[in-house]
Parts: structure tokens; sequence; C-alpha cells
């Protein structure tokens, strides 16, 4: 274990968000309405966060349930009145009809975006082919991590795709950092980092209670222990 993982938590208001930095997440990954799998949430709620906490945020441009961009005017003003409220991380990713990159989107959305760091989401679990999707995104300026569990059922299948990915790093198309998310559990932890992957994104693990309930920091504290070897 090479160095500290990066322990990313999914908050959806500002009580998540103080639980989780207490716990040691390190960044969070702002959204609303988990019920259609994380949508962009509003500026009040991102402003709020931002002054409740100090580590880094993330935030969603997503406007509907799937992986359609939809509306992409609306896309960039959402994402220019995020801004405004403070957000200067960004997590996105549009594919098309054929489960290609809607390049013409991202890019879009990513000019709005000025230079921000962004994550290209799960939206690479459900590319027709993940490899061309990585090189037709490599040179968009901020992107410098792809969150994926290596299939679109989960880290459980995905392990392998994890492993062969983590060991391209480096290669065209292979510079961003795997952020690993999706059905992860805590027993995964030992083969992922030992396949190099240096990055964790957990939602309901975060949460005994389910979506229902908050983010426990004690919770983030045992993926904090466990990710840093303890």
């Amino acid at each position: 274990m090479s160095k500290r993982a990066v322990l990313e938590v999914i908050a959806l208001d500002v009580e998540d968000a103080v639980a989780a930095q207490a716990g040691g997440a390190d960044r969070l990954e702002l959204v609303t309405d988990m019920a259609a799998d994380g949508l962009s949430p509003a500026p009040a709620t991102v402003a709020g966060i931002r002054a409740a906490v100090h580590i880094d945020l993330r935030v969603m441009l997503r406007l509907a349930d799937g992986f359609a961009a939809g509306d992409v005017d609306r896309l960039v003003r959402v994402a220019r009145d995020l801004r405004e409220a403070g957000a200067d991380q960004f997590v996105l990713g549009f594919l098309d009809a054929g489960g290609g990159v809607d390049l013409a989107a991202v890019e879009r959305v990513v000019r709005a975006l000025d230079g921000c760091a962004w994550t290209f989401h799960r939206a690479i679990d459900r590319a027709a082919d993940r490899d061309a999707l990585r090189k037709q995104l490599a040179d968009l300026p901020g992107l410098d991590t792809y969150l994926t569990a290596g299939a679109a059922d989960g880290v459980d299948e995905g392990l392998p795709t994890l492993a062969a990915e983590a060991a391209r790093q480096g290669e065209p198309g292979y510079g961003q950092q795997l952020l690993v998310g999706g059905g992860l559990r805590l027993d995964h932890v030992p083969r992922l980092r030992a396949a190099g992957i240096e990055a964790f994104h957990v939602g309901g693990a975060a949460r005994p209670s389910g979506w229902q309930g908050p983010v426990s920091a004690a919770a983030v504290a045992e993926w904090r222990r466990v990710l840093d070897g303890r």
C-alpha cells in the first residue's frame, strides 16, 4: 500500500457532509434524489455544505435517471449556477443511444466548467466499448478520475476489469485515477489495493439505516481504518 487511499463518500446534505468528514472522508460526491441514482443538488445545498466542511466536493451534473444528457442547455446553466454556489469540482458522464460516449454533450458541459476538475461517472460501466470511450475523452481538460465498478452489475463482476485497467495506468486514455464504487464492500479492498487502486467511493455502505438515514461517521471511520491497513 504505497500511499493513503482516497475515500469519497456520497452526501445529500450538511448532516451527511459533516459526518463523512468526521469519519475520515477525503472527498464528498454531492447529489440529490438517490431514487434516480443521484441528480444535481440545489445550489443552496452546495453552498451550505461548502460552508460546513473543508474537504473537497465533487458535484453531480445530471438532470434525470439514466445516462442520456437530455437538455444540454439546461445542464450548462446548472453547471454555471453550481459554480457560483462554490462548486469547483464535478461529476458527469453521458452516453448516446448506441452506448458510445456523447462527446458533443460532454464537451459542451466541460467548456462551462472552464478547467474545473471532474469525474466521468459510472456511465463507463454501461458503455459499449470502455477503451474507445477512454481514448475519446483522454484529452478533455479537467478529467482526472473515472468512477467505475468495472461492470454494470457492480464490483463483484467488475474486479478483473478493474485490475486490468489499473495495470494500464499511464497508457493513452488511462492516465486518470480509478475511483472504485458500485456494490463496493470492505472485503473487496485487499484485492483492489493489491492491484494498485488507490481511490474508493461509498454510498449506502456509509449508511447503516439505508438511504432514508444519514451518513454514519463510525461507518466511514471503519472504511478509513480498512483503507489505511489498520
